[in-house]
């Protein structure tokens, strides 16, 4: 059995790794899997243990407005959307896949409908048809338009075997950011959350006590964050304590910036790969609200100020940090109300406090796996005769 994963990432990095994690757990089964990446190479992706790689001619967002570009910077045409597209149909008729996993889409990804929808077309010709999967994350970020959401509902209904929600029910619902969930209840299962292995937490050497502020784990939307955060080491929050900052993929002009005006006693980097470590023995974190990041504070158990990234019409991780801050498990900032200020105050709030313990079902690789294999399982064995091959 093998399983096809179309995954797109654009800022930051989230969709990519719950993409992989689900992939590894598959593998892990005894169920082949193959990646079709469609954003910048990154060593994630080449780590992976065990799965198959096809890099897609590369896209990402140029910036906050998620306009499309090439790897240099250009504006995509015809020519990559083209070659992108016969990748993926390449892929798709060599593997002959039992199932397909397509993250995001129909909720996200419309932008991606090029390579899509020839896809899906494909997955319908094919005989046997292989299992068609949309796979999501807790809140989706879908706009508030009530055509948009019955073409997602028709969409899912004619087309999906299933749609794997990457959360658990009874913190976040799926209706929460997708009022019309009742109408493909029939389709949703929920998987829990899908974090990384206890396994990953490396602590035997990360230091103690420090603010820790990050910009995500392949973030480049987080500069103005990190700027307001010197600003306030500057005010004088928290200066007796040492300071670390994760600047993530933000370009090297801010990068550079951030380390002319970092004050003594702060120490500048892009990634570390003990982050987990770090938030372990960290004294705050401060961050923006995404998925992984939210998933590795809570398991911990750091003191914690939120800055959830809210720029066009993202509202996901905005919803996540408010979620959690009526818990009391987390400071919240708005990313409209930040200033220095502001944020030195939220961090001496976490500082002073013992947040609340939010337990979450955080077995979603694994629940994911099963999930999947289960649906080629209930396949009737037929004979593969793949359909027009058209491009």
């Amino acid at each position: 059995m093998t399983v096809l994963f179309h995954v797109q990432h654009l800022l930051g990095i989230g969709h990519l790794q719950r993409s992989l994690r689900i992939a590894e757990a598959l593998v892990g089964i005894g169920i082949g899997a193959t990646l079709v990446h469609g954003g910048p190479p990154i060593p994630e992706v080449t780590a992976a243990r065990g799965i198959d790689i096809l890099q897609l001619p590369p896209l990402r967002a140029r910036d906050a407005g998620f306009a499309l570009v090439d790897d240099a910077g250009n504006p995509i045409g015809d020519a990559i959307r083209a070659a992108r597209r016969a990748a993926l149909l390449a892929a798709f008729y060599r593997l002959r896949p039992d199932a397909v996993v397509v993250e995001g889409f129909p909720f996200a990804r419309r932008a991606f409908r090029f390579e899509l929808d020839p896809l899906i077309a494909a997955v319908r010709g094919a005989r046997p048809r292989p299992r068609l999967v949309s796979s999501v994350r807790d809140l989706p970020t879908v706009r508030d338009d009530p055509a948009r959401h019955r073409e997602i509902v028709a969409r899912v209904r004619a087309d999906f075997n299933a749609v794997l929600v990457h959360g658990d029910p009874s913190f976040i619902p799926f209706d929460v950011a997708f009022p019309p969930a009742a109408e493909i209840a029939d389709k949703l299962a929920y998987t829990g959350y899908v974090a990384a292995p206890a396994a990953a937490v490396i602590d035997a050497t990360a230091p103690a006590g420090e603010v820790l502020v990050s910009a995500g784990g392949g973030g480049t939307s987080g500069g103005a964050l990190l700027r307001v955060a010197l600003a306030a080491r500057r005010l004088g929050c928290l200066a007796e304590r040492p300071w670390r900052v994760l600047a993530g993929n933000v370009d090297a002009e801010t990068l550079a910036a951030l380390r002319r005006e970092a004050p003594a006693g702060v120490a500048i980097e892009r990634f570390r790969p003990d982050f987990a470590a770090l938030l372990r023995c960290c004294h705050v974190s401060v961050s923006q609200a995404g998925y992984n990041t939210v998933l590795d504070i809570l398991a911990a158990g750091a003191r914690a100020v939120l800055v959830p990234f809210a720029a066009a019409r993202e509202t996901e991780q905005q919803l996540r940090a408010e979620h959690l801050a009526a818990r009391g498990a987390i400071e919240l900032v708005r990313e409209a109300e930040l200033s220095p200020a502001r944020l030195a105050a939220a961090i001496g709030r976490a500082a002073a406090g013992v947040p609340a313990r939010v337990m979450l079902d955080s077995d979603g690789a694994a629940q994911s796996a099963r999930l999947i294999a289960a649906m080629i399982a209930d396949a009737r064995p037929r004979t593969f005769l793949p359909g027009v091959q058209a491009v």
